[in-house]
């Protein structure tokens, strides 16, 4: 089922879910238990399909260290502030940004579009279609792959109401962040010649 250079990063993937599958399991914090069912279910989907798909081992990395950074910042505390909370940057004095929460948005959605990329241009005719329309059309897979993020932690906040996801203001500022995300990938892609 894995391809050339795919086992060290299903190695790191198996390694990394083990471990934080513990570690929340023995703390008892159920939101991120089911964040880990949604992980191995669209790892479970990559494997079944990666015969099919030509998923770039770049990409497939990608994917490894956003799970990894997401798991991080529910499992990390520092100074008794979840990662997840932490500003990094303060960019605004009325806003909550940049916490490492966009942070994660912004690599993981940017990740998110080149995998959608990579599932589109296996299906583009040469010459059918215009850089600006295949950027639109992978900006904005990208960014269906951010709400269907956000209908699942809105499911999380359902199954384990203790959860630290947030309001109307954190899902609109997640948004925010997988836009960025999305156009810095497709401005990678563009860079890259991928077009």
């Amino acid at each position: 089922m894995l391809k050339k250079g795919q086992g060290p990063i299903a190695t790191v993937m198996a390694i990394a879910l083990a471990f934080f599958s513990i570690y929340f399991w023995s703390a008892k914090n159920y939101e991120f238990i089911v964040y880990i069912g949604v992980i191995v279910v669209f790892a479970a989907l990559i494997l079944s399909t990666n015969k099919k798909v030509n998923y770039p081992n770049n990409v497939l990395w990608g994917l490894v260290v956003w799970a990894i950074m997401h798991m991080s910042g529910g499992a990390l505390y520092f100074g008794g502030t979840r990662l997840y909370e932490i500003i990094l940057i303060p960019l605004s004095k009325t806003l909550p940004i940049l916490r490492y929460d966009q942070f994660v948005h912004i690599v993981g959605f940017g990740v998110a579009t080149c995998l959608m990329y990579a599932l589109l241009k296996e299906k583009l005719k040469p010459g059918t279609a215009t850089f600006a329309s295949i950027g639109i059309v992978t900006v904005m897979a990208g960014l269906g792959v951010g709400a269907l993020n956000e209908m699942i932690e809105f499911a999380a906040t359902l199954m384990a109401p203790e959860t630290g996801v947030g309001g109307y203001m954190n899902t609109s500022l997640d948004l925010v962040a997988d836009f960025v995300g999305a156009l810095l990938a497709w401005v990678w892609i563009a860079r890259r010649g991928k077009v």
